[in-house]
């Protein structure tokens, strides 16, 4: 069967599930696990990605992150790549580390934010990695201890997870402690990681329910949700899919994105080439950038080494980038077609 594509958004949230190849392990120390999470932590904060919620588990780890100024895939690319080298290298192997497609669960934020917060963070308690929840609250390699507030490195997006809880920190930190103590005799939670349309009904009994009504429901594997929420999320994936196909097959790619900056921004295109941080320059490169890596789908690598950018000055530049398409309701094309 054809595997889908992933489906992507700005701030949509993400469930991430990534194995070791064959299921084979891949943390084998602690050096190994601090390299990861000072790799995690650089490549989010250089992609604006907020991280709610993560765990390492000897095989494979958890993320629950929103998408920020590049696709979550480019993300994921980065982080994996970088980190197959430094373990490749540093354990003298060669190979994949990783299965080549990891699992990506676009999830709705109510309800499910706080249940994937919970469920990811007693991970480590469910693999036995550690005994009690005592231990959690201390282990390094969770997010959980950074919510309870017994490590505080910066980079974990912690505000956003306590403000539902309550407004003070010392009171959110309680309630949240006693949320994931309520949650540690659910065991294993298989409609918050797979069951496509078991996840999209709620649970087993939510879908025995729906059955006995004969209700229809949207469903899809990559997507957690009701079915409003499973619906509208592959109408814009689609709109997406299509509008990026459709550009192709007018000839669009990065040539042709540069030289309709140039006309709007009346920037030689060797500049917007070149580098240099002029106002007008830098406007320009930034819309550049902001069609290329969202409307095209261009790896934001590829983009920088045409715009002369690093991958983090990318990152800075399809955020200005939006922001000035919007403002100004810019298009690509500029007959009507797109």
């Amino acid at each position: 069967m054809t595997r889908q594509a992933r489906i992507d958004a700005p701030d949509a949230l993400h469930h991430i599930i990534c194995r070791g190849i064959e299921r084979g392990q891949i943390f084998l120390d602690d050096a190994d696990r601090d390299h990861f999470v000072q790799r995690l932590a650089a490549v989010l904060s250089e992609t604006s990605t907020s991280c709610f919620a993560w765990a390492l588990i000897p095989n494979h780890f958890h993320l629950l992150v929103r998408t920020g100024s590049v696709p979550i895939s480019v993300v994921m690319r980065r982080l994996l790549t970088g980190y197959s080298v430094h373990f490749n290298r540093r354990h003298h192997r060669s190979g994949h580390l990783f299965q080549n497609r990891y699992k990506s669960i676009l999830c709705q934020q109510d309800p499910y934010l706080l249940e994937l917060v919970r469920y990811i963070h007693l991970n480590p308690l469910r693999a036995r990695i550690i005994s009690d929840l005592s231990q959690l609250d201390r282990y390094p390699y969770s997010g959980h201890s950074r919510l309870v507030g017994t490590i505080d490195d910066g980079w974990q997006d912690t505000e956003s997870v306590l403000m539902l809880f309550a407004e003070s920190v010392r009171s959110a930190r309680t309630r949240y402690a006693d949320f994931v103590e309520s949650g540690h005799s659910m065991g294993r939670r298989p409609e918050l990681t797979g069951g496509g349309l078991v996840r999209s009904a709620g649970g087993w009994s939510a879908l025995q329910a729906l059955r006995q009504t004969k209700d229809r429901m949207k469903s899809d594997e990559r997507i957690l949700g009701d079915s409003d929420f499973v619906e509208s999320a592959l109408v814009g994936a689609r709109e997406a899919m299509e509008r990026k196909y459709r550009l192709k097959s007018l000839g669009c790619d990065l040539g042709t994105i540069v030289t309709r900056v140039s006309q709007l921004f009346d920037v030689p295109e060797t500049r917007i080439k070149s580098s240099g941080k002029e106002p007008d320059r830098v406007k320009a490169k930034s819309v550049a950038a902001y069609w290329a890596v969202k409307e095209l789908g261009m790896a934001g690598t590829e983009v920088g080494n045409e715009l002369s950018l690093t991958q983090s000055a990318v990152s800075r530049a399809v955020r200005r980038g939006e922001e000035i398409v919007r403002e100004f309701g810019l298009s690509i094309i500029d007959d009507g077609n797109a």
